[in-house]
C-alpha cells in the first residue's frame, strides 16, 4: 500500500488565517512526538510528499541513554545527522564522542555558513537557524593525524581486544589470555608491544617454560604465531597506539568553560581508515573503559555522555561468540552508568540481533535496492520497524539526502510512531575546518601537554632485561639508586613535577603500581583504586 493510498479524504477548507489541519494519520504520528520535557529537535514530518512543518519530530533527552542506531546508504546524510544531534546535545549540557572516519566532522567547532540551501531547509522545517560553533576537542589514535594522542597500555587493552586486532584464532586468544594472567600475577606491566614480546619470549625460553606448566603452558608454535602477529602489526606503524601516558576516558565527560555546554570529543580516524580491525576495536576499548570506571547512576534526567560508534559493522565482522556476548553485555549495562551508545552503519542487519534489540532510538536514512542482496537487506530493515501507515519499502528507497525514517522511545519508554522526517540543518560548519586552525586548536588545548609526549618508563621489557641469567622476573635485581638531586637542579625538578605530562604519568603509574588488577567483561584492566 502506498503513502497516497493511505491518505484520508481531503479535509474541509480552513478559515482564513488559520493553519491547515493535519491529515488524520499525520496528526496521530505528530502527537506521538509531543513531549513535555527537554528534547532534541530532529526535523518535520513528511507525509504524502509534503513537509508538514507544524508536525515536529523530536527525541526526549532522558531517552538518549537508551541507545540508538543511525543507518543508511553512503551519501544519504548520516554524518550530518550525527552533527545535528551532537550540536543539540552539547547545547543541552551533554558531552558527546564522535568517531570521525572521513575527517569531515571538525567543522562542528566553527559556525556554519548561511546559503540558499540552508535557508530553504530551515524554512521548510520551521528551524530558526543561527550559525554556531560548539566546544570541541580533537584526538587521534596514537597521534596519527591531527589530534591529541590517544594511547592505551597493553595491560589495559587486554587479551580479548588485542586478539581481535591481531586476528588470532580462539586457541591463540586463550594462550594470549594466559600470558596476560602471568604478567598480571608477576607484576610485569605490559605498557607497549616490546613488553608483550619480551614476556612471550621469556615464557618460551628454557628459564620460562616451567612458569606456566601448572596452568596449561604455552606451546612454541602458538607463541610463534603471536610473536609474528605482533611483529607484523608493529611493522605497519601500529606500535604508537600502545604506550603511556595512557588516555583517561573521563576526559570525554568534560564540560566547556562556560559550564553550560558539553564538550564534543572528535576522534579523527582518517589516517587509519584502511585498518578497520584496529580502529573499531580501539573504539570498543574506549567504551569498555568507560563502562569499567563509571559509577551507577540509574535513570538520570540526561545522559552523562552520548557515544557515537561509527562504521559499527566493522566491530562485528568475524567476531567470536564470546566477543559478541561481551559487546552485548557492555551495551546492556552501560546505560545504567549514564552513557548512551549510537551505532552508525548502513543497515540494521549489520548489527547482531541481541545488540539491535537494545537500540530503541532509530534514524534510518535511504537504502538502495539495486541487487538481490540489497533487496534482502531492505526487507529485513522494514521488519525491524513498528507497524506503520507508510509503505516502508517504497519510502526507504525514495528518501532524499537529509531525510530519514524515525522512531524513538517516548518519555514513558514506549516506541513512537514511525515518522518520515525531513531533518534540520546543522548550525555548525558542514565541512572540515582548515588544517592550520585544527592544529592550533589541538596545541592550545589544556590536554595537549598531558598526552602529547610519549613516555617510556620501566616495565616488563626492562625488568626481564635486568633479570639474572637463569632467574625469573621474581628475582630481578633492584634498579641502581639515582644520585641525589643537587640544590641548583631543584627548580627544574619542580617545573617538571608541576607539568601536565608529569601529572598524567603519575596518574597512570598510580593506577598500575601496588594494586591488584581487575579485568572487565572484555579482559580490559584497571588497577583497583
Amino acid at each position: 500500500m502506498s503513502d497516497r493510498e493511505t491518505m484520508p479524504p481531503a479535509a474541509a477548507p480552513e478559515k482564513p488565517g488559520s493553519a491547515p489541519a493535519l491529515p488524520k494519520e499525520a496528526l496521530e504520528i505528530a502527537s506521538g512526538y509531543a513531549f513535555a520535557g527537554p528534547a532534541l529537535d530532529l526535523g518535520a514530518l513528511l507525509w504524502d510528499g509534503q513537509c508538514l512543518a507544524d508536525a515536529q519530530i523530536r527525541v526526549p533527552l532522558p531517552m538518549l541513554n537508551r541507545h540508538g542506531l543511525v543507518a543508511g546508504a553512503t551519501g544519504t546524510g548520516k554524518t550530518k545527522t550525527l552533527q545535528l544531534i551532537a550540536e543539540q546535545l552539547s547545547a543541552q549540557g551533554v558531552p558527546v564522542f564522535l568517531a570521525d572516519i572521513k575527517g569531515d566532522l571538525s567543522g562542528i567547532s566553527a559556525p556554519g555558513k548561511a546559503g540558499e540551501r540552508v535557508s530553504a531547509r530551515a524554512a521548510e522545517v520551521h528551524q530558526t537557524w543561527t550559525a554556531t560553533g560548539f566546544p570541541a576537542e580533537f584526538y587521534a589514535l596514537g597521534g596519527l593525524g591531527h589530534g591529541i594522542p590517544v594511547r592505551a597500555t597493553i595491560t589495559s587493552f587486554g587479551p580479548v581486544l588485542l586478539a581481535k586486532v591481531l586476528r588470532l584464532n580462539q586457541t591463540q586468544e586463550q594462550s594470549l589470555g594466559l600470558i596476560f594472567h602471568y604478567a598480571d600475577t608477576k607484576g610485569l606491566e605490559l605498557v607497549d608491544l616490546k613488553d608483550l614480546r619480551a614476556v612471550v619470549a621469556f615464557l618460551t625460553s628454557d628459564e620460562g617454560r616451567t612458569e606456566l606448566k601448572n596452568i596449561g603452558g604455552l606451546s612454541t608454535a602458538t607463541a610463534g604465531v603471536i610473536l609474528r602477529s605482533l611483529t607484523a602489526f608493529e611493522a605497519q606503524g601500529m606500535g604508537d597506539f600502545f604506550g603511556e601516558p595512557e588516555f583517561d576516558t573521563a576526559e570525554f565527560l568534560r564540560m566547556a568553560q562556560d559550564g553550560r555546554r558539553g564538550v564534543v570529543s572528535v576522534l579523527e580516524l582518517a589516517a587509519v581508515q584502511d585498518k578497520p580491525q584496529l580502529f573499531s576495536t580501539f573504539l570498543m576499548w574506549l567504551l569498555a573503559d568507560l563502562f569499567h570506571d563509571l559509577p551507577e547512576v540509574g535513570d538520570a534526567d540526561r545522559p552523562k555522555l552520548v557515544f557515537f560508534f561509527d562504521e559499527a559493522h566493522l566491530l562485528f565482522n568475524d567476531a567470536s561468540k564470546a566477543f559478541l556476548d561481551s559487546i552485548t553485555q557492555t551495551v546492556r549495562l552501560i546505560r545504567s552508568k549514564g552513557v548512551g551508545v549510537f551505532f552508525v552503519t548502513q543497515t540494521p542487519k549489520d548489527v547482531p540481533g541481541d545488540v539491535l534489540a537494545q537500540l530503541g532510538n532509530r534514524i534510518q536514512h535511504a537504502l538502495r535496492a539495486f541487487t538481490p542482496d540489497d533487496q534482502k537487506a531492505l526487507k529485513a530493515t522494514v521488519k525491524t520497524f513498528p507497524n506503520s501507515p507508510y509503505d516502508l519499502e517504497e519510502l526507504l528507497t525514495g528518501l532524499g539526502t537529509g531525510e530519514a525514517v524515525v522512531t524513538v522511545l517516548s518519555e514513558k519508554g514506549a516506541p513512537t510512531p514511525v515518522a518520515a522526517t525531513r531533518l534540520r540543518a546543522p548550525e555548525s560548519l558542514m565541512a572540515p575546518i582548515e588544517a592550520e586552525a585544527l592544529q592550533q586548536a589541538v596545541t592550545e588545548s589544556e590536554l595537549y601537554g598531558r598526552y602529547a609526549q610519549a613516555v617510556d618508563r620501566e616495565s616488563a621489557y626492562e625488568k626481564l632485561q635486568r633479570a639474572p641469567v637463569g632467574k625469573g622476573p621474581d628475582e630481578v635485581r633492584a634498579a641502581p639508586e639515582r644520585e641525589p638531586v643537587e640544590q641548583e637542579d631543584r627548580s627544574m625538578v619542580e617545573q617538571v613535577v608541576g607539568s601536565g605530562m608529569f601529572k598524567s604519568l603519575a596518574r597512570s603509574i598510580g593506577t598500575q603500581i601496588g594494586r591488584e588488577i581487575t579485568r572487565s567483561v572484555f579482559g580490559t584492566a584497571r588497577r583497583r583504586r
